[in-house]
């Protein structure tokens, strides 16, 4: 063969990075060693895997078809690897998480597994589940696990756990004390949400759809305890998944409101890339995620203390 694994290597990181100078600073080469290796390989097969725009490096679409072939290579011989250096663990997996999963289960989950294989290592990144299914798809990620739904055509869905939000308040606020609140109720008051883009966000847009002209939106925020935080100071009602709010409600700093009206439910998912080789780690760290929630029917009974207690 005409081509070097250090060439994939470069291959795969230029196309994340969309960048050779960053590629090289990821791989720990010189800029002029990543771009010469690079240059090489699309030579010996004269054909161009990157359209040049600017600075910047856009891959194309020979190399969108080089590059999940180009991954599973490289995954098979990280395994190699492992194998004849008789490595215990998994090499380098990247997980990503959307943040409700991210803060609340996902950390936890990633450390029983570190607990559990010592000699792997994890890369956790906690975004938004619009992001995550795009680094899923680029390649970025062997592993996303979001919470709002996921339609792309390259990435595999499998259904993880159910999850239901709940709409809540501040101790003192009116609501707090209603046995059932209405629709008009709920439409009277300014809400403190979620950032388009985000699966909780989705879900509560799917939940009033009939209404979005009614709805007064007050605040939008990135993050869950941000969410939280403000709706504590009394600013306005929210809308979040009952497994961030469990430690709020168990202190009373937070409240749920009755809502019957409102179909809040969802589900959990693991995602990754169709083509994606399914490493042992891979394999590994899904088993986990599942034995954890099997005994349960909802994301917030699963017992977290059993996480790592050991």
């Amino acid at each position: 063969m005409k081509f070097s694994l250090r060439q994939l290597e470069i291959f795969v990181a230029v196309s994340r990075t969309g960048s050779v100078s960053k590629a090289a600073q990821a791989l720990f080469l010189s800029q002029s060693a990543a771009s010469t290796a690079l240059a090489e390989f699309e030579k010996q097969y004269n054909v161009q895997l990157f359209d040049r725009v600017g600075k910047s490096l856009r891959i194309n679409q020979a190399g969108q078809q080089l590059l999940p072939h180009a991954v599973e290579l490289l995954d098979r011989a990280q395994e190699i690897h492992n194998l004849m250096e008789g490595h215990a663990g998994y090499g380098l997996m990247k997980i990503g998480a959307t943040l409700t999963i991210g803060n609340y289960l996902a950390t936890l989950l990633v450390a029983e597994f570190l607990h559990e294989h010592a000699d792997s290592r994890i890369e956790l990144q906690v975004h938004n589940t619009k992001t995550i299914i795009e680094q899923i798809a680029n390649h970025e990620l062997d592993i996303g696990l979001i919470e709002g739904g996921c339609h792309h055509p390259d990435i595999e869905v499998e259904t993880w756990i159910a999850d239901e939000l709940v709409v809540f308040c501040a101790p003192d606020h009116p609501l707090a004390n209603k046995k059932k609140v209405t629709m008009q109720q709920l439409l009277a008051e300014p809400w403190i949400l979620r950032e388009k883009g985000s699966g909780t966000r989705e879900t509560f847009d799917r939940a009033f759809h009939n209404y979005h002209s009614q709805l007064n939106i007050r605040l939008e925020l990135e993050h869950t305890e941000a969410v939280k935080r403000t709706i504590e100071s009394g600013l306005g009602i929210g809308c979040i998944s009952r497994l961030a709010l469990k430690d709020a409600f168990r202190r009373g700093s937070l409240v749920p409101v009755n809502a019957p009206a409102l179909d809040l439910g969802r589900y959990f998912y693991f995602l990754w890339h169709k083509q994606k080789y399914q490493t042992t780690g891979m394999r590994e760290f899904l088993a986990l995620c599942q034995s954890i929630t099997a005994d349960v029917s909802r994301s917030d009974e699963v017992n977290l203390t059993r996480i790592i207690k050991e």
